[in-house]
This record gives structure tokens, sequence and C-alpha cells, in this order.
């Protein structure tokens, strides 16, 4: 068993005995980026890449020209974090490069050549994650976001850019902004590049057509005339521009800084072959039957209530620590654990303390700290809703699936809630749930719907028997009778029950339950965040595995080589 603080030299281990053979540890913070440098300025802070060409996280290729890999990426979900809880004086962001005429070239290419399948969407999907999280601030947070490119910007360095509120192109005559995916490597810009440009930045079909098909981008006037910048800047003028910019938007922004920020600590965990433990949550790994058990712990004593109290619990209030916990959690069982294929959700302790935490975040929901801790829950809680595993529910005397931690039932595919009311012989209390008021909008999924919206399609009946019952605590046969539960067998059956299920789902096709699993989860309500991440499950994943892209004379693999891709012209 090892205790790990987070540390630049732990995030690629190899441990033979560990929970995988080669382990990726997403902690960090900047005493530790080799490829970020973040610096402040009254209301503005300032991100600057500056990737380290020897820097990746894996061996076998060079970071040139300020490519990025998953390394890059983890420093900036870390950076992000930092400006979120530790500057609450910061406004706005300016995004940009210290490397002279390179903004980024994006994701390294001979990192994506050398890289497993599984690899690549997964590195994909955390760095979709991280640029949702960047409009998911500017949308909550009163964090409004600056791409000053004062260089060539290319595929997910592009990508990057349009998460971004803003972006200024400096106007040198050689800098451009493009998205070569499709005519150097086979694929697609599929960090978001093709939905953004035509859901948020409202690029004309034709003019998108052109731009994703040309190698060299599009520079000047015409990537401002076809809105793929919003305006480009003379290299005089470039770093007044964008300090301009970035002052108006923090104007605009309706943050309010109040006091000194609050420090991230290091997450603690500890972790041996077949477990990774926090203080408020455990994973439990059953190998042979290739499943993982995680228990989520309510707050340990009373839960403070002022925001004073919150103010000074910092990090360790059990919304945020808890949530900083299972983040971590679920980067790293997603990406270091990919035939632990069933994910079972239990949770423990005392309901009342949750439902105080919940109060809490509601009656102080206006102050910046609370927003930006509801925030993290909010994000942690959709990085579930995307991630290619079956998740289930299991809810037993004990538990405290209540309020917020509801919200891990409400995302399960299933929910089992056992029934022992009728049991003469169990004097334990029978199971039960609480639906809180922050089940009804504080977490809404990346489709913009609350999990009992989608759970009963906005049927208006449904939800409000349910709001009816707000507050009340919830038997098997209520929750039955309402709909928030799938099933709710007795005693006798419980355990038969939970097996067959179990086993069922071990013997289907974890391909096909990732395509279906992506889609249940989504129906009916689809916004430019369920498509992007769709088309990085069904399209992405497909051309990622096709060998005209991946094959041995794949574009992606011949890339650098001087060697033409040998493609199989049909169509299908």
């Amino acid at each position: 068993m090892s205790s790990t603080a987070n540390g630049a030299e732990s995030r690629l281990e190899v441990r033979p005995e560990s929970l995988a053979e080669a382990r990726v540890d997403f902690r960090t913070q900047p005493d530790q980026y080799r490829h970020w440098r973040l610096s402040f300025d009254g209301p503005v802070a300032t991100l600057a890449m500056d990737v380290a060409e020897d820097g990746g996280l894996r061996p076998g290729y060079k970071l040139k020209l300020n490519s990025y890999d998953l390394g890059v990426d983890i420093e900036l979900h870390d950076a992000l974090q930092r400006i979120r809880f530790e500057h609450p004086e910061v406004k706005s962001v300016v995004v940009t490069s210290m490397k002279d005429r390179i903004f980024c070239s994006g994701a390294n290419i001979f990192m994506l050549g050398l890289s497993s399948h599984a690899w690549k969407v997964n590195f994909c999907k955390f760095t979709n994650e991280t640029r949702n999280g960047i409009e998911d601030s500017s949308r909550h947070s009163g964090l409004k976001f600056i791409a000053a490119l004062n260089g060539a910007c290319a595929g997910g360095g592009y990508e990057l850019a349009l998460a971004c509120d803003e972006i200024l192109l400096v106007d040198d005559r050689s800098s451009s902004v493009a998205l070569p995916e499709v005519p150097l490597l086979g694929v697609l810009p599929g960090t978001g590049g093709l939905t953004r440009v035509t859901d948020k930045r409202r690029v004309r079909h034709d003019h998108a057509d052109i731009f994703c098909t040309l190698v060299e981008g599009v520079r000047g006037q015409r990537a401002k005339d076809w809105r793929l910048v919003d305006d480009v800047v003379k290299p005089a003028r470039f770093e007044e521009a964008v300090r301009e910019r970035a002052m108006a938007l923090a104007e605009g922004s309706d943050r309010q800084a109040s006091g000194p920020g609050i420090a991230l600590t290091p997450i603690e965990r500890t972790e041996g072959a077949n477990h990774l433990s926090y203080r408020y949550v455990d994973i439990q790994v059953d190998r042979d039957k290739r499943l993982a058990t995680w228990t989520v712990r309510a707050p340990e004593g009373e839960a403070p209530s002022e925001l004073a109290d919150i103010l000074a619990a910092g990090a360790a209030w059990w919304p945020l620590q808890m949530a900083r916990e299972l983040d971590d959690a679920i980067l790293t069982m997603r990406t270091n654990e990919l035939d632990i294929g069933t994910w079972i959700f239990k949770t423990e302790g005392d309901a009342a303390a949750v439902l105080a935490a919940d109060a809490a975040l509601q009656r102080h929901a206006g102050h910046w700290f609370v927003r930006e801790t509801a925030g993290m829950l909010r994000r942690t809680l959709a990085r579930l809703d995307v991630t290619s595993r079956s998740l289930f529910a299991l809810i037993e005397p004990g538990s405290c699936f209540v309020g917020t931690l509801l919200e891990l039932a409400l995302a399960a595919d299933r929910s089992y809630m056992l029934d022992s009311e009728a049991d003469a012989d169990v004097d334990a209390p029978a199971a039960q749930i609480v639906v809180g008021e922050r089940n009804f909008g504080a977490y809404p999924m990346v489709n913009g719907q609350s999990r009992l919206q989608r759970r009963f399609h906005e049927e208006t009946a449904p939800l409000e028997a349910v709001r009816a019952r707000a507050g009340q605590p919830l038997s098997a046969i209520d929750a039955l009778n309402l709909g928030l539960v799938t099933y709710a067998p007795d005693s006798i059956d419980w355990d038969d029950e939970v097996r067959m299920m179990l086993e069922e789902r071990r013997a289907l096709s974890p391909d096909a339950l990732t395509g279906l699993e992506a889609n249940l989860r989504f129906g009916g309500k689809e916004t430019m965040e369920t498509r992007i991440f769709g088309r990085l499950t069904a399209w992405q994943n497909w051309i990622f595995n096709r060998p005209n892209a991946a094959g041995d004379k794949g574009a992606l693999k011949l890339y650098g080589k001087g060697e033409q891709a040998a493609f199989d012209w049909k169509r299908v």
C-alpha cells in the first residue's frame, strides 16, 4: 500500500502490482508545471502555454511547436481550478503562448500515432471536458476567457481557442487558424472542433467545408469574415488590444470578489492492488468480475452552515473535498482501469449531514466560493455521465442517497433499492432516500437537463409528484412508485437479483454497451456539448480505429515519414 500526495513525478507510474501496469496521476500543482505559466494582474489572469519539448507524459515523442499530450492538459485543468478557487479577484483569463509565432499546433501527432485506440479516445474525452469546463465557468461563474493567438494555431490548439468567449488573432501575414485533421491525419477535429465551428461560431457550411480541408488554415481578414476569429490585430497593437478586451470582459463579469481565495490543498489517497481510498470516497475492485464498488461517504460530524465557518473549512468543506476526490477517482479509474466495465455506487453515513451541507449550498449560493463549489460538483457529476462504464446504484439500509448524493443514483443506468420493511427479523432501519431542492436543477447534465428531468423526459406529472414528496424520507416502495428507482427487491430476492444483473451485464459486448449507454443517457434533448460527446463516442471512436487512419499505411501512422497514406476508397 502507498499513500501519495500530488506530485509531478508520480503522474505516470509503472508498478506491476498496482491497479494498472502504467498509471496516470491527474494530481499536480503550479510549482510542478512544466508546460504552463500562470500570472495575475488585478482582475485579469494570464495562462500562457510554453510546452517543454522533452516533457512528454510517455517516452517516444517530442512536444514540439507547443503541441500537447495528456500531461499538458492535466496541468491546464489544474490551472483552471487554481483560478476558480484561489483567485476570486480574477474575472477574465487570457489564454496565450510564450513561444514566438506559435500559439499551439494541437495534439502531438507522434503521440497519437504511438498510442492505443483506448488512450486516444480517453485523451480526447478529457480534453473535451477541460474545454467544456472553460465554457461552464463562463456560463455559471462569471469567468470570461479570451484566446490571444500570437502565432499559428492548429488542431487542438484552435479547439482550445474555440472554447474561449473571444478569439483575437495576430495579423502578421503568416499566423492562421486551422483544423487540419482531415487532410493530414485522416481523422476528425474530435475534441469539439467541428461542433464549435458550426454551433458556437456559426460558420457557414461551405466556409467550414473549405476550412476543415485546408492544411494551411485561414488567416487575416478572411478568418474574421468567416467568423473563425472575432478580430485580427496588427502585431504593434496586439498586446494592447488583448489587454483592452480582457478588461472589457472583466468589467462585464458578475463574479464578485470578496476576501482571499481558498487554497486547494493536495488530494490525499491510499491505494493498493485492488483499491483506491480517499477520506470520502472508497473504491474496491473485483478483477474476476470486472467491477468496481464505489462508496461515497457523508460528512463527518456537524457540517458548517455559516459562511464564516465554510470559508474557514476551505478545501476541507465536505462538498468541495468530496467533489475533488470523486473527480480524481473518476479520472483515475477511467484512464487506468479499462477492463473494469461496471461501477457500482453505494453511499454511507449521516443523511442529515448531507442535507445540512445542501442547505448551506442553497443558502449561500451567491457567494463566489459556494458558487465555485457548486460548479465543481456540477462538472464532476457531468464527468460521470459521459464515462463509458455501466453505472449501477445499490441503495441499502445505512445508505445516504439524499440530496446531492442522490445524484449518483439518478446518474446510474439502473438503481436497486432494498425493501426490508416487511422483514420481522431485521432490526436495522430500512433503506430510505430523500429528494432535495438541489436535485431539481443545481447539477444539470451537459444537455442542460437535471437528472430528474432526463429521467421523466420533462413530463409534468411525474416531476410534480416527486416535488410534492421533496424533503421527505422515501421507502423503497415509495421510491419505486414515484419512478425514482428501477427495482425494489425484498431481502429474500436481493442477493440473487443483484448477482444476476451483474452477471448479465458482464456477458455483454463492451463496445455495444458504450454506444447504448451514451445514447440512453442523453435521449431527447441535444446541446452543443452532447453533440461533441456523441461525435467523439461514435464518429471519432470509429474513424480513429479505421485502417485509413490507424492502419500501417494509414495517415496517422505515416505522418512525418514522407510517405502518402494508402486509403480504402470505398464509402460506407
